[in-house]
């Protein structure tokens, strides 16, 4: 047993809950520090990516974050377009906070039409343009974007251009598994979702109210 087992060991109740609170002291004087230091504000472009799944799912949760708080959203669905969700039933009732495009027509072994494909991403990748040009709205959420970069229907390049001359406030959401790596190294907020586990291997079909 180490010197810090033992001593950990022969303290008493009282001791203990004493030297935590010296040690979360320690930690609030270094995190207030670092805090101190964070100044700036910007509209951040957010990449949810992954083979796992919760991309759309953390999105969402931005998304209805940002509504309570007051803020605008315009949401953009790239492939899922035929998909009756539950979130959208909820946010088309939302009001004049939310501007709602379900653009897409299905993955594309729905489809198996690749000029159809094409011509629906270009479409909703100007819907999402205006809507990120569009100063009543605080957020844009581009769902399934990074499908849409993946088979190059929407150049990545093109994207990150417009980007860069995005307003300065505007927050812009990103899902999608298999994002390019240039978006990534442009982004200001990457999270990779991980399977670890999945349902679907063993044979449970998409259910409501988990998957859509």
């Amino acid at each position: 047993m180490s010197k810090k087992s033992k001593s950990l060991a022969s303290m008493n109740e009282v001791e203990f809950n004493q030297r935590h609170t010296k040690k979360m002291k320690r930690k609030k004087a270094i995190h207030d520090q670092i805090i101190a230091t964070k100044t700036r504000k910007k509209g951040l472009v957010i990449v949810h990516t992954g083979k796992g799944k919760g991309k759309s799912t953390a999105a969402f949760g931005m998304v209805f974050r940002a509504l309570g708080n007051g803020m605008k959203v315009g949401i953009v669905q790239f492939i899922k377009g035929k998909w009756n969700s539950g979130e959208r039933l909820i946010l088309e009732n939302w009001g004049g906070q939310v501007t709602m495009a379900a653009m897409g027509e299905g993955f594309t072994w729905e489809t198996q039409d690749r000029i159809r494909d094409i011509t629906s991403a270009c479409q909703s990748w100007e819907q999402a343009k205006a809507m990120i040009m569009d100063e009543d709205i605080d957020l844009v959420l581009c769902d399934e974007l990074n499908i849409v970069l993946r088979y190059d229907y929407v150049q990545v390049d093109e994207v990150i251009e417009f980007l860069k001359s995005k307003p300065e406030m505007k927050h812009v959401i990103i899902t999608g598994r298999n994002a390019k790596d240039q978006l990534i190294e442009f982004a200001d907020l990457v999270t990779e979702m991980t399977m670890v586990k999945h349902p679907f291997r063993d044979g449970v079909k998409a259910q409501i109210g988990i998957e859509f």
